[in-house]
């Protein structure tokens, strides 16, 4: 299992543009496999990660996740693939759908029929990233055309996938799938085994899987998952993510997330490689001054 971090470029977050291509560099230089970061409303995921990349040379950086809806699957296509060349390779495409109250109420697009949206958007995505031309006519696209890349190098693309259509989705058209606030037992008995069928089904290879959790080493555990159910109480409110919490059988973010000694949080850590997991995307919560360092020392002794 590839560990990596996650890293925010958010309104919200104290970090700026500089710190976040420097978190890129201490990954790296610590033996992480992979920095993740979100698009939500600050930063451009892409764009950063490609200035993280031209700092760096062995860490892959993927987007966790890329909403669809805001950007023209030929427009985000360009955008990948010039990250692909400007990291030699190490650039990951997770995308996503987001959610009803970001696209519809605050962007002002239609979320009628989500699944069909994503089809359609993958349908053009897939063979652009690929350097094939696509002529596709959908109810939301209609796309005759082809880029120019001729020394691009391929980019996987994950779907955050978590119900069944979008699983199936996600393992027939595209390369795996990216979760957040998914437990253990969600994703060995749901996430992992509807994705990997579909994979085997459509004849392609077994999916990645990077599972995403809030993560914190700390001798005050409760003060922990008070901390974290309080910075991500969103999460427990949006439908996507209620149902796997629900489906976990935890009440919010807080009870989900891997927080404790370093013994149990590597235990935790070891029960995602031992279910399936292919990749680990390592939230850390920061609840004391020693936190950081605790997980990031705590993480890096799990390194293959």
């Amino acid at each position: 299992m590839k560990i990596g971090l996650m890293s925010i470029g958010s309104s919200d977050s104290p970090a700026g543009l500089n710190d976040l291509i420097e978190m890129a560099v201490m990954a790296e230089s610590r033996g992480f496999d992979n920095l993740w970061m979100a698009q939500i409303f600050g930063l451009d995921a892409i764009s950063t990660l490609s200035l993280a990349a031209r700092e760096t040379s062995k860490i892959t950086l993927g987007t966790a996740v890329t909403p669809t809806y805001p950007r023209h699957p030929t427009a985000l296509a360009q955008q990948a693939l010039t990250a692909a060349c400007a990291s030699n390779g190490r650039f990951r495409l997770g995308i996503g759908l987001s959610h009803k109250m970001v696209i519809e109420d605050m962007m002002g697009f239609s979320y009628d029929r989500p699944a069909l949206h994503m089809r359609e958007y993958l349908s053009v995505l897939m063979p652009l990233l690929r350097n094939e031309a696509v002529d596709f006519t959908g109810e939301h696209y209609q796309v005759k055309l082809r880029h120019s890349f001729s020394d691009a190098p391929p980019v996987p693309v994950l779907i955050a996938a978590l119900g069944p259509v979008m699983l199936k989705l996600a393992g027939a058209m595209a390369d795996g799938t990216t979760t957040w606030m998914t437990g253990p037992r969600t994703l060995e008995n749901h996430i992992i085994p509807t994705i990997s069928a579909a994979a085997r089904e459509a004849g392609k290879a077994a999916p990645r899987i990077v599972a995403g959790l809030p993560i914190a080493v700390t001798d005050d555990v409760a003060a922990a998952r008070e901390k974290i159910a309080q910075d991500l109480v969103i999460y427990g409110m949006l439908p996507s993510y209620r149902a796997m919490l629900d489906r976990e059988g935890v009440e919010g973010p807080g009870d989900l997330a891997i927080v404790g000694s370093e013994s149990e949080v590597a235990a935790r850590v070891q029960e995602l490689r031992d279910l399936g997991v292919t990749h680990f995307n390592a939230a850390i919560t920061e609840v004391a001054e020693d936190t950081r360092e605790r997980t990031l020392d705590v993480l890096a002794a799990q390194l293959a």
